[in-house]
Parts: C-alpha cells; structure tokens; sequence
C-alpha cells in the first residue's frame, strides 16, 4: 500500500511539474512574442511570433529528456502533443490578450 502512494504521489509532482513548464513556457514565449514583435496591429499578422512558441515547445523536449523526469520508454507521442498543445496554448492566450490589451 505504501509503494502504491509514494509512486502515485511521484507520478502526481511529475505531471505538475510538466504542466507547469508548459504553462510558464507558454507566457514566457507570449511576453518574447510582444518584447521582439510588438503589439501593434500589425503584430497580430506577424509570424516571426511563432518563432518564440515553437523555440519554447522545443526547449522544453531538451529539458524534461535533460533533467530524466521521465525514463526513455516513458515519454511517448501523447506527451509530446501534451507539451506541444499546453505551450502553444498558453502562448495563443497570453499573446491574444496583450494584442487585445494594447488595440483597446
């Protein structure tokens, strides 16, 4: 019984952590984003801002195999579209809401 709940709660601060990094990531390319890009209306066209995302996306590949969060046979397609999907979307919403911000 006490195997079981030490390795849920590893499994738990495992997936928090990763979804964290996504999170943060995410903003972090959206502030890059607005910093490089700007926010003007012509920004929201601009598609060097996806250079930012797709760089963060990718960081975060080198840094979770890096620092062997996860073992080699653990970290399939499904958590590669997880990282992939919660940094993209975190960045869509964050850099939305600083064009929207901005054009107000």
């Amino acid at each position: 019984m006490s195997t079981e709940s030490i390795s849920d709660r590893r499994e738990h601060i495992r997936s928090v952590g990763v979804t964290a990094l996504s999170a943060l990531l995410g903003v972090a390319a959206a502030l890059a984003s607005a910093t490089w890009v700007g926010v003007s209306e012509a920004a929201a066209q601009n598609t060097q801002a996806l250079a930012f995302v797709l760089g963060a996306i990718f960081v975060q590949y080198v840094l979770i195999n890096a620092a062997g969060i996860y073992d080699d046979d653990e970290f399939g397609a499904k958590h590669y579209l997880f990282v992939a999907f919660m940094t993209f979307s975190l960045w869509f919403v964050t850099w939305g809401i600083l064009l929207t911000a901005e054009a107000s």
